[in-house]
């Protein structure tokens, strides 16, 4: 299993928009990607009127998240649309795999 991690800040007021779209159209999305597993969903007041998101999604194995985020695997992966929600974010994911 490997999960997938990711940061995003939105304003304050863009926040909950934000989170329907990725709960409505961006994570039910990414269950065509055949060895997708699931994902978590978490969000907090942050500093600067923001609220910061961290999504972690998770894969069987290292082709399934290629075949989510491409070759360069750790690039982040912005949905269409998305974008004008956020005032930063994490440009590279970090991966880690699950230990026995």
């Amino acid at each position: 299993m490997i999960s997938r991690i990711w940061h995003g800040w939105t304003k304050r007021e863009d926040a909950d928009k934000y989170e329907q779209l990725l709960r409505a159209d961006v994570l039910p999305g990414i269950h065509r990607i055949r060895g997708y597993t699931g994902a978590f969903l978490m969000r907090r007041e942050a500093a600067n009127n923001e609220v910061e998101f961290v999504t972690i999604t998770q894969f069987t194995d290292i082709h399934a998240v290629k075949a989510f985020a491409g070759e360069d695997y750790e690039r982040a992966v912005i949905a269409p649309g998305a974008g004008k929600f956020l005032t930063h974010y994490d440009e590279r994911s970090g991966s880690a795999e699950e230990t026995g």
